[in-house]
């Protein structure tokens, strides 16, 4: 391997890479500032929409007024320049509604999954000089200012120290940890004017939940602790890789680790059908062994959380900022919901899926024959002795318009356990990129396997 990083820098990138280099908005006061930037933009789209609309004798709404083309480029350009929790909130709702937000909405948080800036060299220098001192440089025989990714609480670069190890070293935005609390209020009052919130839903637990986290996401520290964890779950396993936390250079908002080469997962879709559907299993079989036999479970299945290395046919695990611990009864509910589907018992799952928090009574009281015509599409889906094709998604919009009908009930309006949403979002995320993949998977097999090795979890009485 060369000593020396091909010369990449800012100064030589070509015109489109130069446009994405932006300073992040570190301030308090700066922040505050970007919001009011972007709900002063809006509103005045909002009322150039609203007098066109008007003189042309249409219908007026604030959700069309808001949902403009521009208004819309405007949103997802002032959210990636912020970055931070404003930028990973967007990430976050795009990946967990899946098929069900309106599609103006998917548009605006589609490119905030696939636009990211970066710090200019001048920012980026001032936050390693904050972390590592000024000489930091001396550390590294080069380090590449170009960052090899840039997403929403931070950016990655290689480098190489003076003993010879290649890094992969994640730089946190400034200002991001301490602005996570005002972000979130600020981009959930955009949704809330928006229409995407509705006042009946009381979202305050949601909202301290995502707090929590994005606080624990921003904790480079804390992360560096749980990949070593997980490299240690997965150690000997030829079919995963966890980098190596290079504790040394390690602080709160830097993350150094062994740099570990490979391609996006989802360039799977070039390989063979069969290697496909054997990667997509094995991605299926750790979130289970996550659920019913680790207790701790990495959250976010954001694609670019996971790498594929072809030439050894392995998995590359990235981004452990959002591991939790499941909690038992949690992974439990999840057990009894599978063996009551396995064993085709609409009664059985209604039950397990109440008591797990996944629906509550009242639904099921108000609207019996939806909600049962929902666990029949599932119990059908999930109970065939055969691969189940993910790429083949005729049955979510079913569920979708059962689903929509029920929700269109508001007394049945109420969130799940925090704690189960969390869990299913990665559940959710992993079956989203098996239908990115069109892979198929025996479903039914593999469930009835893993419950089999594995047992419930003992939940302590205090």
């Amino acid at each position: 391997m060369s000593d020396k990083e091909p010369d990449d820098s800012f100064g030589t990138g070509s015109t489109p890479e130069r446009a994405r280099e932006r300073a992040v908005p570190s301030s308090r006061i700066a922040r505050i500032g970007s919001f009011g930037r972007l709900v002063g933009g809006v509103a005045g789209g909002m009322a150039a929409e609203g007098v066109r609309r008007i003189a042309s004798g249409e219908g007026v709404s604030t959700r069309d007024l808001i949902l403009t083309p521009g208004n819309i480029t405007r949103m997802t350009d002032r959210l990636s320049h912020m970055r931070g929790a404003a930028m990973k909130m967007g990430q976050m709702i795009s990946m967990d509604a899946g098929d069900f937000l309106p599609e103006e909405l998917s548009s605006i948080l589609g490119r905030l999954r696939d636009q990211a800036n970066f710090m200019p060299t001048k920012q980026l220098d001032q936050v390693l000089k904050s972390e590592w001192g000024n000489d930091w440089r001396r550390q590294f025989k080069w380090f590449n200012p170009r960052p090899i990714a840039a997403a929403s609480i931070g950016q990655v670069h290689k480098a190489m120290t003076r003993d010879g190890q290649e890094l992969a070293i994640k730089v946190q935005y400034p200002g991001i940890a301490k602005s996570i609390d005002s972000d979130v209020d600020n981009v959930m009052t955009l949704l809330k004017v928006a229409g995407f919130a509705p006042p009946e839903l009381e979202i305050d637990k949601l909202l301290t939940a995502a707090k929590k986290q994005l606080h624990e996401e921003a904790d480079y520290q804390r992360e560096g602790a749980q990949m070593e964890l997980y490299r240690k779950r997965l150690e000997g396993e030829d079919g995963f890789v966890v980098p190596r936390l290079h504790e040394g250079l390690t602080r709160g908002s830097i993350l150094a680790m062994s740099f570990e080469a490979g391609s996006s997962i989802e360039d799977l879709k070039d390989e063979p059908e069969s290697r496909i559907n054997e990667v997509t299993e094995r991605m299926m079989r750790l979130v289970a062994r996550e659920l019913f036999e680790f207790g701790v479970m990495q959250t976010d299945p954001n694609f670019a959380n996971f790498r594929y290395r072809r030439d050894t046919d392995q998995i590359i695990l990235l981004d452990f900022g959002a591991c939790r611990a499941v909690d038992p009864e949690v992974a439990n509910g999840y057990r009894k919901m599978l063996q009551a589907g396995l064993n085709g018992n609409r009664e059985e799952v209604l039950a397990a899926t109440i008591e797990a928090g996944f629906m509550m009574p009242i639904v099921a009281e108000r609207h019996p024959e939806r909600v049962g015509r929902m666990i029949d599409i599932v119990i059908n889906e999930m109970r065939e002795d055969t691969a189940f094709d993910f790429g083949d998604r005729s049955f979510v919009p079913l569920l979708r318009d059962e689903g929509w009908e029920i929700a269109q009930d508001k007394a049945t309006w109420a969130f799940p356990p925090i704690e189960t949403l969390f869990v299913q979002r990665k559940v959710s995320g992993t079956a989203l990129l098996g239908a990115r993949l069109k892979a198929k998977v025996n479903v039914r097999r593999m469930t009835e396997e893993i419950l089999e090795k594995t047992d419930p979890f003992v939940v302590s009485v205090l």
